[in-house]
């Protein structure tokens, strides 16, 4: 739970978020505005704290901790990456200089080159954040944030301030990453971002309304009996009707099919008998 109070009283940002983010796996965390996507983020990340609950990160709770050990604790093993590519960035630092100074404050021997290699970098070691394009600045951004091989890498709409392309070849680096074992968290609007997740949470007021895991599919129902259905499930039912089945203690919920409902209109009601 993440409460701010304000002028005007309490805003409950995050309610009772309970999540798990497996290491070596993309997830993404999509929502509308305002629906605690970027406090759930800033909370993973330990740049925040939750009002009540805890939060574990490689089976360390740092919800408690004091400020030293937080620090400590997340910069060895959290990487967090910002939406606009400069917010990342120091602008005298060359994309080698970059790297060196992460690996110093995450005090490991790690000079980077893998990862400058695999991130398609290699020949920009010696270049200035300002020469390097959108893609190259967003990429340079994740190899420091990865440096040292954290097990959390968080980042704020990493493809906003990206064209298609470079979006895309952004997501590779990201499924790579994983690759290596680190758990990536996004928090995105970019259906090119969802689609490469194995793992989505949709966020609406604070609260998980819905939670998709590969091919399986968990979601929320309120104390109304309303369930909240992922956009490419909610898009099968084009006229906002379902047929609900009770199948072996089995809830199927489908569309409606064209010959499941018979039209209704005076035609159909019932005639009054002739008079005598």
């Amino acid at each position: 739970m993440k409460i701010y109070w304000t002028a005007t009283g309490e805003v409950h940002a995050l309610k009772g978020v309970d999540a798990v983010f497996p290491a070596g796996t993309v997830s993404a965390i999509v929502g509308p505005s305002g629906s605690g996507k970027s406090s759930l983020m800033r909370i993973l990340a330990g740049l925040d704290r939750p009002t009540a609950g805890s939060v574990s990160v490689g089976g360390v709770d740092i919800s408690g901790l004091s400020t030293g050990r937080l620090r400590g604790i997340r910069r060895r093993l959290v990487g967090y990456v910002y939406q606009r590519p400069s917010d990342n960035l120091v602008a005298h630092l060359t994309v080698r200089e970059h790297l060196q100074l992460a690996a110093r404050l995450k005090d490991v021997d790690d000079t980077g080159d893998e990862l400058l290699d695999d991130l398609g970098l290699s020949a920009r070691k010696d270049a200035l954040p300002t020469t390097l394009s959108g893609g190259e600045q967003q990429r340079l951004a994740f190899a420091q944030a990865a440096i040292g091989e954290p097990v959390l890498l968080v980042a704020d709409e990493p493809t906003a301030e990206l064209d298609s392309a470079n979006g895309g070849a952004l997501l590779e680096v990201l499924v790579a990453l994983a690759g290596r074992g680190i758990g990536v968290v996004l928090g995105t609007h970019d259906p090119q971002a969802v689609a490469v997740a194995a793992r989505t949470l949709f966020l609406r007021h604070g609260a998980v309304q819905a939670e998709t895991a590969e091919s399986r599919r968990l979601s929320v129902i309120d104390a109304a009996g309303r369930i909240c259905l992922p956009p490419e499930a909610l898009a099968l039912f084009t006229d906002r009707r379902a047929v609900l089945q009770l199948v072996d203690g089995t809830v199927v919920i489908s569309p409606p099919s064209p010959q499941a409902a018979p039209a209704i209109g005076p035609e159909t009601w019932p005639q009054a008998a002739p008079e005598t």
